[in-house]
């Protein structure tokens, strides 16, 4: 069996089936309104009618909220987890999920420190009168959060989290693809699930159709349903004057899945994969991916770090393409299919503000660089098999019967002479004859025709014949010019002649009718050489 060697022969001829979905989203829970020092006043004295703010009227909410937590947890005999620092949570969940038999409910409450956004009452004075006063201001705190791990009939697993101190802001994490998974069981729509994705399915169409109709209004329905359950510092009077939970985006992953026919070595093929694509982090390819410029100037370059990482997680290896914050990601998912996600970490990045109302707008950026990516990838080459033609070349070839036929090499001038002459013969309907090569090749080599025997174009002829650059028309002493050989005598030629004689003349012309960037990289590489072998001599 032959591996493929490229991403261009995988999707042109080992992928059965494709779907792209929305797939994990991280998304900020906040009080739209207490985000900031006046409306934290109006909470307080407007709202609550104390006759100032502080902190000092957070207390009692903070443990009002953390005791109904806590009741919340006895009354549900659910089990409180408590996280130590660089624990996987999602292990732990893991090991609670696959214990749940019900369709919905709490699997268990985990507790941990984290840095988070907080209100801090700072003193200060009048500067006119000198009297003190407090004032509210925006800090950080290492406080404790509370996880609810969850099950819902739609969306699967998920959890909600929530910081135990004022505003109470809270994250929610879900994954679209349990969501597509859920609703294709309620629409009758027979499937083999590859964790999060699908490994085959009945109907695709329709499955594809499920994942287009994950929108905020699904998300928005999510929080709703599940802050009438849980615990929150908030209560209904405060709801009814408009403290209400708001949703923005803080990370969207969008995943296109590639289920390939057999499971081939997932390992052996991604490892040519990557090293056909090492430069898709370039700015140049990147800018290609995201269709979004990349400037390179001194007064307004684009910020972030463009490059390309190979990370191997265990003994999957994995290929990262960045792009200021947002980054895709591409590997074989469980050595069965191809995964490509980008992920979005700042939706600013692409002048579209976090509200969950624009997720459309990100899909459709996402999905859209994952295929730029996978176009990318199919008009790259294997540069292994570009080795071995390049080595068969510049090699002698021995026949069967232990003839050894001298090699074509790359930098011989009769060699690009012949190549040339190539060229002109692929014209010729009727093939060309050993005379014919003689009188275009003689040109090229400054010779007049009479010097070159028919013995050395003999000589030629079979270079020519045994590396497969022409054959022999059948009952005649004519030949024509392979597509072979047409093909590489075209881009051997215009390599020597436009980019190596160029290049090298560039290089070590001391006086370049014009300014020369390759002249100038060269010397100042040169120094660069030269200064570190008289650190070395001074060492």
């Amino acid at each position: 069996m032959t591996l493929p060697r490229s991403v261009a022969e995988v999707l042109s001829e080992h992928v059965v089936f494709e779907v792209e979905s929305i797939d994990r989203m991280y998304l900020n829970v906040f009080q739209r309104r207490l985000q900031y020092g006046g409306g934290v006043s109006g909470f307080f004295v407007g709202h609550r009618g104390h006759k100032y703010a502080s902190t000092a009227l957070m207390d009692p909410m903070t443990k009002r909220f953390v005791a109904d937590v806590h009741h919340f947890v006895e009354a549900h005999d659910l089990d409180l987890v408590h996280f130590a620092p660089g624990q996987r949570k999602d292990d732990i969940a893991a090991r609670y999920l696959a214990a749940f038999t019900g369709t919905e409910g709490v699997l268990f409450v985990g507790r941990g420190q984290e840095k988070a956004t907080v209100w801090r009452t700072q003193r200060r004075h009048n500067p006119v009168t000198g009297a003190p006063y407090a004032w509210l201001v925006r800090t950080t705190a290492l406080v404790n959060h509370f996880y609810f791990y969850c099950v819902d009939a739609d969306f699967g697993p998920f959890f909600l989290k929530f910081c135990t101190y004022f505003p109470y802001n809270a994250r929610l994490c879900l994954n679209g693809n349990h969501w597509a998974q859920r609703q294709a069981t309620k629409a009758g729509i027979n499937f083999t699930a590859l964790d999060n994705g699908f490994a085959a399915v009945d109907d695709l169409a329709a499955l594809q159709t499920i994942c287009d109709t994950l929108g905020p209004e699904h998300i928005d329905a999510l929080l709703r349903k599940w802050l009438r359950r849980l615990p929150h510092p908030f209560t209904e009077e405060d709801a009814a004057a408009g403290y209400t939970y708001d949703l923005s985006i803080l990370q969207a992953e969008f995943s296109l899945t590639q289920m390939l026919d057999r499971p081939i070595s997932g390992r052996i093929s991604f490892e040519q994969v990557i090293r056909d694509n090492l430069d898709a982090g370039r700015p140049d390819r990147v800018s290609l991916i995201f269709n979004r410029r990349i400037h390179h100037g001194r007064k307004r370059p684009t910020p972030g770090v463009f490059r390309t990482r190979v990370i191997t997680d265990g003994v999957v290896p994995s290929l990262h393409v960045d792009y200021k914050n947002t980054k895709i990601k591409q590997y074989h998912k469980e050595g069965r299919a191809l995964r490509t996600e980008t992920t979005v970490n700042d939706t600013r990045d692409f002048d579209i503000s976090r509200g969950l109302a624009n997720l459309p707008a990100l899909r459709q950026i996402g999905f859209t660089a994952n295929r730029r990516l996978l176009d990318a990838q199919r008009i790259s080459h294997n540069p292994i098999a570009g080795a071995e033609v390049l080595t068969a070349l510049n090699n002698p070839v021995i026949t069967p019967e232990g003839a050894r036929i001298p090699a074509l090499r790359f930098a011989d001038p009769r060699v690009h002479a012949l190549l040339q002459a190539l060229l002109v013969h692929r014209l010729l309907p009727h093939g060309f004859t050993n005379r014919e090569l003689r009188a275009h090749l003689a040109p090229l080599l400054g010779q007049p025709p009479e010097d070159i025997t028919s013995g050395k174009m003999t000589y030629d002829l079979r270079r020519l014949r045994h590396h497969g650059l022409i054959e022999r028309i059948p009952h005649t002493h004519r030949y024509h010019v392979t597509d072979t050989g047409l093909h590489q005598a075209l881009f051997l030629t215009h390599a020597h002649n436009y980019l190596l004689r160029a290049g090298l003349a560039h290089i070590t012309d001391p006086e370049p009718p014009q300014p020369a960037p390759l002249r100038t990289a060269a010397r100042a590489y040169q120094r660069a050489i030269d200064n570190l072998a008289r650190q070395a001599r001074t060492a």
